[in-house]
């Protein structure tokens, strides 16, 4: 997981040029188009380490053969993909320092135009006011996973304008936010579930805070009485007696806001051994505890539920047309299908800047007016995501607003049901 991504060497290209590129580890190149037009750099910024590395990839992979399959064209030009990892091997997972490292990187790579991520909404709130700024732009963010409503709407205090110091829009989104996300695990787990006395955990991290308190904000008029709502510490060794406070609280839900490399493996198992199996105390957790193999095996995770914001690639396959074409080509290169769900999610924020750069002049700027003064449509019978995708060109934001409930069963996430917001 602390493979080094090996360093870019990029010539310039065009009447673009080049100035300091990505390097180290965190900067690889990837796909590299052929002749004719001007060649314009893409990148994708993802925790390349940690538990989130082989959703990462899978997401990298299939972004790859998604540019193979157009010739690696978006209209008269030509995409290079390059890509950036936000996270450290020390950290194992995104890294404040790295994100705004990475950020500066992206500007000064002149022939950039465009950013498909982040993972993290907080890595996102920090690398979004930097591309804003950025020369001949603001520098174009898609994101395939980040679900902070304040990113795109007002939230906490001074959202979203102090993302955008310029006063104009750079980042857009092509999966739903928190505000109904959290909702939708509520309805499941007042309505679905029954269940009536929920204790929340968050781990204290922008995403985690956010969908704990719209689940909190929802509970009530679900038929469930909350608890409490606590930050749990991703580096401590233990939470025995976070979970002997709960039991004592009578708790017949736990709500886990955040994401599984805080801690998540040890959070699970001392709940586990002090409450009980998930038929007793019943676990929800949004989609930052989605797409990891070794706690998908963990026999305390054994009947967790888990909300995504999106659907899942088996939904999507079913569903036919260009993503099940993805996948099928995906199983035949790599042996197996994409590992996590949000991969197809990756190529449809590729798809979206694809589209932008096809309509634009070539320049950071160009491609960042088609978003915000157009929108951006991708019709369903492209669209990996299997319907009509449509970018808001005043918020950012996408129409979709799909919530899928899985369960862990037999040591995988398994679809259990779409879950709709009323």
């Amino acid at each position: 997981m602390a493979k080094p991504i090996r360093a870019l060497a990029v010539v310039a290209v065009g009447a673009l040029g080049l100035a300091a590129c990505a390097s180290g580890s965190n900067g690889s190149t990837g796909s590299s188009g052929g002749s004719g037009g001007k060649t314009l750099i893409v990148s994708t910024d993802l925790p390349l380490q940690g538990s989130n590395k082989d959703a990462s990839d899978s997401t990298n992979n299939a972004i790859d053969l998604y540019l193979k399959s157009i010739g690696n064209k978006a209209g008269n030009y030509t995409i290079q993909l390059q890509k950036y990892d936000d996270s450290t091997a020390a950290a194992a997972k995104w890294d404040q320092a790295q994100c705004q490292t990475n950020a500066q990187k992206h500007v000064q790579n002149k022939a950039e135009v465009a950013v498909m991520g982040t993972l993290n909404s907080g890595c996102a709130k920090i690398e979004v006011p930097v591309l804003n700024q950025a020369p001949d732009g603001p520098l174009l963010m898609v994101s395939h996973a980040n679900t902070n409503v304040g990113l795109t709407r007002k939230w906490d205090a001074g959202e979203p304008d102090k993302y955008y110091p310029t006063g104009k829009r750079n980042y857009a989104r092509v999966v739903t936010t928190d505000d109904v996300q959290g909702a939708a695990a509520a309805i499941f787990a007042g309505q679905t579930l029954g269940v009536k006395k929920c204790y929340i955990l968050n781990d204290n991290e922008t995403y985690g805070q956010g969908v704990a308190k719209v689940f909190q904000d929802n509970a009530s008029k679900n038929g469930i009485q909350i608890l409490g709502n606590d930050a749990w510490d991703p580096k401590a060794t233990s939470y025995t007696s976070v979970f002997q406070k709960i039991q004592a609280s009578g708790a017949d839900c736990i709500f886990l806001g955040g994401i599984y490399d805080n801690g998540g493996a040890q959070l699970i198992k001392d709940k586990a051994s002090v409450l009980g199996d998930n038929t007793k105390v019943k676990v929800i957790a949004p989609d930052g505890f989605t797409g990891f193999p070794d706690m998908n095996k963990s026999p305390a995770a054994q009947g967790m539920y888990l909300t995504f914001a999106g659907l899942t690639i088996d939904q999507l396959t079913a569903a036919g047309g260009a993503g099940a074409k993805l996948v099928d080509d995906y199983k035949k290169q790599y042996g197996q299908p994409p590992s996590s769900n949000y991969a197809l999610y990756g190529v449809s924020a590729m798809q979206a800047i694809v589209k932008a750069i096809a309509a634009s002049d070539g320049t950071r700027k160009g491609v960042n007016d088609v978003v915000f003064t157009k929108g951006i449509t991708i019709p369903a019978s492209e669209s990996v995501l299997g319907k009509e995708i449509v970018i808001d060109p005043k918020t950012g934001d996408v129409n979709a607003k799909d919530i899928t409930v899985e369960i862990v069963k037999n040591n995988a996430e398994t679809f259990l049901k779409a879950q709709s917001v009323q």
